[in-house]
């Protein structure tokens, strides 16, 4: 059975650091466009980053640009979401997600991705 498992949030304060992995198991996501979304209690599911199958490609929301990397070691059946300079704001929980094929099209659609993670809460204090 297919699995993707978060792991790497934790707290720390604004202006700091942390990554996120995702572990991917079950089948194999190399071929498949994955990506990040994050969801704070009582909010919409939001996009945060997406990365096509070879790692060419990457999308981000206008929140996390220049700020967050995603990346992926397909070798590994790992996806990664690199965090900096983070604030108060992105205080919530990050979810690991995958669209089960290559088209790189209805990212920021949390529909489109039928694979999703169980979430890693991501604390920031200011």
């Amino acid at each position: 059975q297919a699995q993707l498992v978060e792991s790497g949030g934790g707290s720390v304060q604004a202006g700091g650091s942390l990554r996120l992995s995702c572990a991917a198991s079950g089948r194999t996501f190399s071929d498949s466009t994955m990506g990040w979304f994050r969801q704070a209690p009582g909010k919409e599911r939001e996009f945060v980053a997406a990365i096509s199958w070879s790692g060419r490609s990457t999308n981000y929301a206008d929140f996390v640009k220049g700020r967050f990397a995603i990346s992926r070691d397909n070798a590994k059946n790992t996806l990664y979401l690199q965090m900096n300079s983070l604030s108060a704001g992105d205080t919530t929980v990050y979810y690991c997600d995958s669209k089960g094929d290559n088209f790189w099209y209805n990212l920021m659609r949390k529909s489109a991705y039928p694979y999703w993670g169980q979430g890693t809460q991501v604390t920031v204090s200011s």
